[in-house]
């Protein structure tokens, strides 16, 4: 046990992956909708009031009568996907947690929204219709390696219809440079975020070459040693177009974030919207 609490101490190598999918754990999952559902913690999902603002954004500048079918991708709970449906889109939704997808189809049924929700890894997609618009909310985008990145973009792709659009957004340089590394612990004796029982939480930051930062996270618990990998490249809007443009599209718009707010330097997001 020893030895595996030393490792968990040391830097891993670039793109290490956790073990299982940890999103669909019984715990871990239920600590993430409620994260999810709180209109005031942007943790998991942006505070209600910037997902208004946002939804009321997009509806103008990509509106459903010009482009009905939309594709959210990661859609957890349906946040997005409920705003969406209320303004006039078809809406599909994606994601890769049980959990998420549940409630968000009880939430669409309590409220007789028309929402198509699809319990689904996005890497692994391949569905019978393309769409006039994509959306990829809250950087997730940049959560994945630089080879799942390129494989998401040619799947995306293939989805989109012609003169579709794309809408997502990344964490920007500025983010990165205010990243800061170090090593902490946490004691939870009555459980927490990770294991409803008492356990020891060892964290590390770091920081890697091209923008890439690391929040490792290792439980310690009687029962077992367990350690979680939450990955994140950041972008400048440079680094941004050219990858995007390597997969075909277009630059339409370039916003620091997706309430369509001008780019300045200092913006901690920026987002894109693509045409195929």
């Amino acid at each position: 046990m020893l030895n595996k609490i030393i490792q968990s101490l040391e830097k891993p190598l670039l793109y290490q992956k956790t073990a299982g999918a940890f999103w669909n754990d019984e715990h871990i999952s239920k600590q993430m909708l409620k994260a999810h559902l709180d209109p005031e913690f942007e943790g998991a999902s942006r505070k209600l009031s910037f997902i208004d603002k946002s939804a009321a954004w997009i509806k103008d500048t990509i509106p459903p009568t010009s482009y009905p079918l939309l594709l959210d991708m990661g859609c957890g709970p349906g946040l997005y996907a409920e705003k969406f449906a209320q303004y006039g889109y078809k809406v599909t939704g994606i994601d890769f947690s049980h959990r998420a997808i549940e409630y968000a189809r009880n939430s669409a049924l309590k409220q007789g929204l028309h929402i198509k929700y699809l319990f689904q890894d996005y890497l692994e997609m391949s569905l019978q219709e393309t769409f006039d618009f994509i959306t990829m909310i809250y950087c997730d985008y940049g959560a994945l390696s630089t080879d799942d990145r390129k494989k998401l973009l040619r799947i995306i792709y293939q989805h989109l219809k012609p003169g579709g659009k794309l809408l997502l957004d990344v964490f920007s340089k500025e983010t990165f440079d205010s990243f800061r590394e170090g090593q902490t612990w946490e004691s939870c004796p009555s459980g927490g975020f990770w294991r409803e029982h008492s356990y020891i939480a060892l964290s590390g930051h770091y920081k890697y070459q091209d923008l890439i930062t690391l929040e490792q996270t290792t439980i310690i618990s009687d029962a077992e040693i367990a350690t979680y990998y939450i990955w994140n490249t950041c972008f400048t809007q440079n680094s941004l177009i050219e990858e995007v443009k390597k997969s075909g599209f277009n630059v339409s718009g370039i916003f620091e974030n997706v309430a369509g707010e001008k780019s300045h330097q200092n913006s901690p997001t920026i987002a894109i919207l693509l045409e195929k």
